[in-house]
């Protein structure tokens, strides 16, 4: 029988070495503030071109086990905002994009609005979708809720909240302007060096130089992208992230550098790297 990942992956934990917020990160959380950081930024300003080329889905489905807290990561404040609401604001911010769909669990439908949606003053029109079992028919559902007119989709992790709008304007740009592209996605090159791994063993030591590390923003031409998820479904594929979709079809797709700040919220220790970001943004906005 087939493990599920997850299980591999805590067999694979060194009960001795691993951070101890690894193995039972609830313990964490004893230890930090939550309502420490109260100060609410000042929000973007929300925009829609009159005619926007581009829909967002905002992938906010996860259980957030690894998180260890009631309710999961998407509805954590962090400088008075969710976290949900941080990203669905950065896209709000993007005059090209017209319509932002945030996926999420259909029984929290009620709960995401109140919290992190109904409060805030969002210019673009904001749909739900109901999320998937994994994160492709996550993907698939948001899909679903965006109309043909749209020609370009932008895919983001709702987890990322210091995504900026200027980042996402960019990666939507360098697609528009390479005709022979099929996608653009934001990552980062990669600074540790990597080893090959077999049955415990360094197998080799790769030239880093080639290795990124990929995040979201994930943008495609709509009709593409469609395809894609037609394909993998047909065929039973599970890719790790969009791009890997178009890529399998041989599509073209381009790497937009980020910023190494762009961090994904999974376990306690980075909320602690993101109140960190936050107090900087703070401070340097305090000091302009």
């Amino acid at each position: 029988m087939v493990k599920d990942p997850r299980e591999i992956r805590d067999e694979t934990i060194d009960p001795v070495f691993a951070p101890s917020a690894l193995r039972s990160p609830e313990k964490l959380f004893e230890h930090i503030n939550f309502d420490a950081l109260t100060q609410n930024m000042v929000s973007l300003e929300g925009k829609v071109n009159d005619k926007p080329q581009t829909a967002a889905i905002i992938l906010a489905g996860g259980s957030g086990e690894r998180f260890g807290r009631e309710g999961g990561k998407q509805l954590v404040e962090i400088a008075g905002k969710p976290v949900l609401t941080w990203s669905a604001e950065a896209f709000d911010a993007v005059g090209d994009v017209g319509l932002i769909v945030i996926v999420c669990p259909e029984d929290r439908r009620s709960e995401y609005l109140e919290h992190a949606i109904d409060p805030f003053p969002f210019v673009t029109p904001i749909v739900l979708a109901p999320s998937g079992s994994m994160r492709q028919e996550s993907a698939f559902s948001g899909l679903e809720f965006v109309p043909d007119t749209y020609d370009y989709v932008v895919l983001h992790d709702g987890a990322r909240p210091l995504i900026s709008p200027d980042l996402i304007a960019h990666a939507i740009n360098t697609l528009k302007g390479n005709v022979d592209a099929d996608g653009a996605i934001v990552a980062h090159p990669s600074v540790d060096t990597l080893k090959v791994v077999e049955d415990g063993v360094v197998a080799g030591t790769p030239d880093r130089r080639v290795f990124w590390n990929a995040q979201t923003p994930q943008v495609f031409r709509a009709g593409i992208y469609r395809r894609a998820h037609a394909s993998a479904l047909s065929d039973g594929f599970v890719g790790t992230d969009d791009s890997s979709l178009i890529e399998r079809l041989g599509g073209k797709v381009l790497v937009v550098e980020g910023k190494r700040d762009n961090i994904k919220l999974t376990v306690p220790e980075d909320y602690m790297m993101l109140a960190a970001a936050v107090h900087t943004m703070l401070v340097e906005g305090t000091e302009q």
